[in-house]
């Protein structure tokens, strides 16, 4: 069960209603420790006084603001709360906005927002289903761990969400901060046309479930990979920027593989809602069960051996392969040298070891 990282009031208009605030997004970022180099021995952050060199424990620490050079104002961590509005346990509600009315890159982070006690889910759910009806966000401020922050507080299905905001003066203006930035001029014709076309190709519905972040994926295989003494396949490398004299050329191709992708999962989609019922009706009939048998994975020699052979194919059947699968095959045909060729050296090395491999056959 979660808990409550900040609690407090919502006060809109006279109403008060007492809420809990939670996170509403977990870190699954793979962490490690920091090590010395050559050792297990860990290190570590301390509080030190610059002056002594001594360790200082956290209850001797105190807030300064510097006025001039050695110059200090003294703060306690006390004071900084009796100066905060509503003694830091208020959410203001000042203003109700229409939602699409926010730019996106004043969001920050989310929070879950829920009553303190059954007597108070009536007001709560009176001030949600207001939200979400009328489709408005409560524009609120409020103090949590010595720092204001800027709020919306929106209606989702039975819960009101609350996103920090960053404040007007934290968003930069691109057109004063980014050095380059296309003319109004750019974009138009059949080159627009063909992009339109691209992007509805490419369309679908959102469904969070669909992604996933590879790159941790690809840290815990790093980790593994070394825990068991085997050699690791670098990234591919990222691919070039397209030159503009060939941008119809690469939209043209672009809409057709997204075209045909589509297809072919449609078509995919089709042959299974078709196939399925005959397979049941086959296995109903032989007197077996419905249910599909686990299949279960080859020996991993066969498998190796199956993928060495496919190795000992030309170059044009190894083109087709990503830079991880021909390292993979690389690593099984024994290639020396693996860990630092690109993929064109892979297809090279895989091309001749499949090459002398049928020389020695014959």
């Amino acid at each position: 069960m979660a808990r409550a990282i900040w609690s407090g009031v919502i006060t809109f208009g006279l109403v008060t209603v007492p809420v809990g605030l939670y996170t509403a997004t977990e870190d699954h970022t793979v962490h490690f420790h920091q090590l010395q180099r050559g050792t297990s021995d860990r290190v570590r952050n301390k509080r030190v006084n610059e002056r002594t060199g001594d360790e200082v424990d956290t209850s001797d620490i105190v807030k300064g603001y510097e006025l001039d050079e050695g110059q200090y104002v003294i703060v306690e961590p006390g004071e900084l709360d009796e100066i905060a509005p509503g003694r830091s346990q208020t959410i203001d509600i000042t203003d109700f906005v229409d939602l699409e009315r926010i730019e996106p890159v004043y969001f920050d982070r989310t929070y879950y927002i829920t009553p303190r006690g059954k007597e108070y889910t009536a007001v709560y759910e009176l001030l949600r289903a207001a939200l979400a009806e009328t489709n408005k966000v409560g524009i609120a401020t409020f103090v949590m761990r010595n720092k204001q922050y800027l709020t919306a507080l929106r209606a989702e299905d039975k819960v009101l969400v609350l996103q920090t905001l960053h404040w007007a003066d934290e968003v930069r203006d691109p057109g004063q901060e980014l050095p380059e930035l296309p003319s109004g001029r750019v974009g138009r014709g059949k080159q627009l046309d063909m992009a339109r076309q691209l992007v509805d190709a490419l369309s679908s519905d959102w469904d969070p479930s669909r992604y996933r972040d590879t790159y941790q994926e690809k840290v815990r295989e790093l980790v593994k990979a070394k825990a068991e003494g085997q050699e690791i396949a670098a990234a591919e490398e990222p691919p070039e920027a397209t030159n503009v004299i060939d941008l119809m050329k690469v939209l043209e191709g672009s809409l057709q593989a997204a075209r045909s992708g589509r297809s072919d999962k449609e078509s995919a989609g089709e042959r299974e809602e078709k196939a399925a019922p005959r397979n049941a009706a086959a296995r109903s009939s032989a007197g077996g069960s419905v249910k599909t048998p686990a299949r279960k994975a080859p020996p991993k020699k066969a498998g190796a051996a199956r993928a060495r052979g496919r190795g000992a194919g030309g170059k044009s059947q190894l083109q087709k392969l990503s830079k991880a699968e021909l390292y993979q095959r690389a690593t099984e045909q024994d290639v020396p040298g693996r860990s630092k060729m690109s993929r064109e050296e892979l297809i090279d090395a895989l091309a001749s070891s499949g090459r002398r491999r049928k020389k020695t056959a014959a």
